[in-house]
């Protein structure tokens, strides 16, 4: 039975950490594909040349994928144990002996650098996939989730009477997507009448049941090939979806040089004003339609449109009774025309059961370039269409959850709409590298598996060349 002997040093020579790093090690396979060159670059203009050394703005940024890499629970607890660890220490570039940083050097980094150096990262995260093969680009799947902000319902307050009155001044909240899924046009309302004091900038949303908590949404576009997120955009959390499709297309086609050809989402997306953008870039709609999920909630053994003949030349429409319906007036918030038959014509129809429920008479809404939008919803209709979505709703759920169970995704570290943006783009950053280092993992076993196959190959063409050496000299 052995007794321990204790001595004086712990270390006779300098450790060398790399060496007690593994080579399969997740942080060492990260930062030999993650490149922070950049960022002394980008942000040498928020340091001056008098005063206290800076910590190296590398590390700096390191530290803060550090922090969503492992989902420490704060940046303090980040500080305190990267000493404790050997990994984190290589990683950083920091020695035994070395001194840690104060947690303070994280937020005030934030609000020195702005966010525009976390974009370049991101956008980095997708040039790395591109390069690698990992992005196609032409199908392009967007969804959003909502993440609780960093403020509790103890800290919603009642809005002054001046303020309802500036609100109500300002134009209305368009009706139909925010809220997350449940909370419809009401989420406007009420944030007219409530704040949330301690962290203004989120918004109050509810879903489907339950209280409503301060908020943001985080609206992301993932591209068909592997799922690398190639556009990201952080709003409140009442903002509708579909208002955010043309930016996240757009940042897709700049960050990946390419345009898409099919985009799919769900019906929250599937609007008559994105059905019509899409159509005129000749990219295919393959969304939900918004409005078959009205028509079976509202609309339900009620005429379809698709049954009222339009005639283009007398700008008319047609009923299935043989009634007309004349151009009433322009909607210039909805964007549409408005067609309506003769008053008192619906009153007196055999068929208003089937018709209408509407005490006025049937309407319909005809938009400027309509046939657009019937290719495109014709095209959402599609068998192809409806295989999309299926795939797109574990691609896109799959992403979600792995941002929430690994990187604490679904609630914010900070306050404020501007750090929010910084804590989505740290973890799509992550998550894109990952799927980076997923990839080199398996072109590495191929190409060893390959390797193996050959020698084996080699081996029998030896063995048998030895035979029929053996049998000439016999």
């Amino acid at each position: 039975m052995g007794r321990h002997a204790r001595q004086n040093e712990l270390w006779s020579e300098p450790v060398n950490l790399a060496r007690r790093i593994p080579a399969d090690h997740p942080l060492r396979k990260l930062r030999e594909t993650v490149k922070l060159d950049f960022v002394r670059e980008e942000v040498a203009g928020s340091y001056g040349r008098k005063g206290n050394v800076s910590v190296d703005p590398v590390i700096v940024m390191r530290m803060m994928l550090l922090l969503f890499w492992d989902n420490v629970r704060s940046e303090r607890e980040l500080m305190r144990i990267i000493p404790l660890r050997i990994d984190y220490l290589w990683f950083l570039g920091y020695s035994l002996e070395d001194e840690i940083p104060n947690h303070s050097v994280l937020s005030k980094a934030r609000r020195r650098w702005g966010a525009e150096v976390f974009a370049r990262l991101f956008r980095q995260s997708v040039a790395q996939c591109l390069e690698a093969g990992l992005v196609e680009g032409s199908k392009l799947h967007t969804d959003s989730s909502l993440v609780r902000a960093n403020a509790s319902l103890n800290s919603v307050v009642a809005v002054t009477l001046a303020k309802l009155e500036e609100s109500a001044e300002e134009k209305p909240t368009k009706r139909g997507g925010g809220g997350g899924g449940g909370s419809g046009g009401r989420g406007g309302a009420v944030n007219q009448r409530h704040r949330v004091a301690t962290d203004p900038d989120s918004t109050l949303v509810r879903q489907t049941i339950g209280k409503s908590y301060p908020s943001y949404k985080s609206h992301r576009a993932l591209d068909d090939k592997a799922g690398v997120i190639t556009a990201l955009q952080t709003t409140n959390g009442i903002r509708d979806d579909g208002a955010e499709l043309g930016n996240l297309i757009a940042q897709h086609q700049e960050n990946t040089a390419r345009k898409p050809r099919t985009v799919v989402a769900d019906c929250k997306y599937g609007t008559s004003a994105n059905f019509i953008a899409l159509a005129g870039q000749g990219i295919r709609s393959h969304m939900g339609d918004l409005r078959s999920r009205l028509r079976n909630h509202q609309q339900k053994d009620i005429y379809p449109a698709e049954r009222f003949r339009y005639d283009e030349g007398r700008d008319t429409y047609k009923c299935p009774a043989g009634r007309t319906l004349y151009r009433h007036h322009f909607n210039a918030h909805r964007g549409y025309y408005d067609y309506r038959t003769r008053p008192g014509v619906c009153g007196r129809c055999h068929l208003a059961a089937q018709c209408t429920r509407s005490k006025a008479g049937r309407s319909l809404n005809r938009y400027p370039g309509h046939h657009l939008l019937e290719r495109a919803r014709r095209q959402s209709h599609g068998p192809a269409a409806r295989r999309d979505r299926q795939r797109r709703q574990w691609l896109q759920e799959r992403n979600f959850a792995e941002a929430t169970t690994q990187h604490g995704f679904k609630r914010a570290r900070w306050r404020g709409l501007a750090k929010q943006t910084i804590q989505d783009q740290l973890i799509a950053t992550l998550q894109n590298l990952k799927i980076l280092l997923r990839r080199a993992g398996l072109a590495y076993f191929k190409l060893l598996e390959l390797l193996q196959r050959c020698l084996r190959q080699l081996a029998a063409i030896q063995s048998d060349l030895q035979l029929t050496t053996g049998a000439l000299f016999a």
